[in-house]
């Protein structure tokens, strides 16, 4: 028979020091994320009437309405338009460059974590790989406006003109088309190989039993791509899609840098660059800054939840809704309804 002090020491729960270590966070988030967080929804429901930010003035959701509808006079009407301009740059850049770069990712990732292969060096193909993930935006900037350059005669300019392709320097950098592809593959070139390694996780992290089976039913290199890896890699799929999406919607840095001028080219103005505009810049109306830090918040809570619910387990879910059912038949039964 266990004593009493055997059984004290089996109810002793050790999950409060698990509070304990995770405590700092949420110190830290509450004093430096949460109360911005709180501050942004109040003054998303003001505008300023003077220079300093403590002139501001209650407009409720007036500001909103400038923004999505646009019908308070031609102020209101050009903020419209430059927000709805911005948010279909912002999808256009991301989408230009997601597709790619999870197309490019997942064919590295298979083909590094093939086995039967049995590539040489690796490593060193992984880190060259990743290494664009780690320069900075302002250094890729830089050099990507120095090869394309369009006043002097750049390096892309010159193998042009001396290839005999063009008789004139490629105005890049003024062409809407092209400065878009240009970002859409910078942020494709920076990001592919931190995608590359979250993928090549999840393959490892697959049975490599079910990779035999599949060799010993016969089955080829695309038919185990399609019916296994890929309906495997569901969770990292999502999780890609969602961190891509969530950085997507708020790139800034590239956008922003990738410019000749003082001026931002209103082609290439995603929404995190119009809200740094006018809460910094020459434009600079704090609550319109606000209110679209908030449009950009729901945009994106509603696009992961969308994500989340098209890559949901439906066998689970309809087993949930069974479940449910038998319990509420049952209960019907008890009663005698």
């Amino acid at each position: 028979m266990a004593s009493g002090a055997t059984l004290k020491r089996r109810k002793l729960s050790y999950a409060k020091y698990g509070y304990i270590f995770i405590l700092p966070f949420f110190l830290v988030y509450a004093v430096f994320q949460l109360y911005p967080l709180l501050y942004t929804f109040l003054i998303s429901t003001e505008r300023a009437v003077g220079k300093s930010k403590t002139d501001m003035e209650y407009v409720g959701m007036q500001n909103f309405s400038d923004i999505l509808i646009g019908s308070g006079g031609r102020t209101a009407a050009s903020l419209h338009a430059a927000f709805i301009q911005s948010f279909q740059n912002t999808l256009i850049i991301w989408i230009g460059n997601f597709i790619p770069q999870i197309i490019l990712s997942l064919l590295l990732a298979v083909w590094f974590t093939d086995a039967s292969l049995k590539i040489k060096g690796k490593g060193f193909f992984k880190v060259v790989m990743y290494m664009p993930n780690i320069i900075t935006a302002a250094s890729v900037s830089a050099l990507f406006l120095s090869l394309f350059n369009q006043t002097d005669v750049g390096p892309v300019n010159s193998v042009l003109l001396s290839l005999g392709i063009v008789d004139n320097p490629v105005k890049f950098i003024d062409n809407a088309t092209i400065k878009r592809g240009l970002i859409c593959f910078i942020q494709c070139w920076m990001w592919f190989g931190n995608t590359m390694i979250l993928l090549m996780s999840g393959i490892l992290g697959i049975n490599p039993s079910l990779f035999e089976a599949a060799e010993i039913d016969g089955a080829n290199s695309t038919q185990t791509f399609f019916r296994i890896t890929v309906p495997l890699l569901q969770p990292i799929f999502v999780f890609v899609v969602v961190t891509s999406m969530i950085g997507g919607l708020q790139m800034f840095d590239i956008p922003w840098l990738f410019n000749l001028g003082t001026t931002r080219d209103p082609d290439t103005k995603t929404i995190a660059v119009f809200i740094f505009e006018r809460y910094s810049g020459q434009l600079k109306n704090y609550g319109i800054s606000a209110a679209a830090s908030i449009l950009l918040f729901i945009v994106t809570g509603i696009l992961g939840l969308i994500i989340f619910y098209l890559n949901r387990d439906k066998d689970e879910a309809a087993l949930n809704k069974f479940r449910k059912s038998q319990a509420k038949n049952s209960l019907k039964g008890g009663l005698g309804i």
